[in-house]
């Protein structure tokens, strides 16, 4: 695969060498589930595209982040490049899924630095299953 990982206090970093085409599981990407826990319920996921290439990506960008504990209320903001492309609210469930728009992602490309940045405020202390979470960016 095309990427490293590194995994810090209440951050994950994906960087890419190139395209992962398809929907790759945190697991595929590298992560163990025991690794993700975040003990605050703050979360940052960081995902760095920077010098892949040329690309397409997929149809519509998915992220989706699967957690063994029943939240009540988690707030997710997605940014790229410093661009806030999502802040939602979701209520109530064990996984959410964040729909990214192509065209925005690829007008927001630049050439020197090509970061999104996933920011999750969970309630509580959470346990992120690497097995499935995943994401899909590129086709």
């Amino acid at each position: 695969m095309g990427q490293a990982i590194e995994i810090n206090p209440g951050e994950v970093k994906v960087k890419f060498n190139s395209p992962s085409v398809g929907k790759l599981s945190l697991k595929e990407l590298g992560f163990n589930t025991e690794d993700l826990h975040f003990e605050g319920g703050f979360v940052r996921m960081v995902f760095d595209m920077e010098g892949i290439g040329e690309h397409e990506y997929f149809q519509v960008p998915t992220i989706e982040v699967a957690y063994k504990e029943n939240m009540s209320e988690t707030h997710w903001q997605c940014d790229f490049n410093g661009k806030t492309l999502l802040d939602k609210m979701d209520h109530h469930g064990h996984s959410t899924v964040m729909l990214l728009n192509r065209k925005t992602l690829s007008s927001l490309e630049q050439h020197h630095e090509n970061k999104l940045i996933v920011h999750a405020e969970f309630p509580e202390g959470v346990h992120i299953s690497a097995e499935d979470s995943y994401i899909n960016f590129f086709k």
